[in-house]
């Protein structure tokens, strides 16, 4: 059985997140400029830091990130 792959602007923006939610700095984008996925990675690093400002962290982040993606 095949796998289908995600799409890559929603890995970009999960890990994104995931960064900014550890309060990791937005300039370790492993993207280059001018690329869509830095972009979804930008704003995923943007919700992240958002949230880790709010004091969200561990499963209450998963269920977040979750909400933000359903509706993204």
């Amino acid at each position: 059985m095949k796998r289908l792959k995600r799409d890559p602007q929603e890995r970009a923006f999960v890990r994104g997140y995931q960064h900014g939610l550890q309060g990791k700095s937005k300039e370790l984008c492993p993207f280059d400029q001018g690329n869509n996925s830095r972009q979804a990675w930008m704003n995923g690093w943007r919700e992240g830091r958002s949230d880790n400002w709010d004091g969200l962290t561990g499963a209450s982040a998963v269920h977040r990130l979750n909400a933000v993606h359903a509706v993204g």
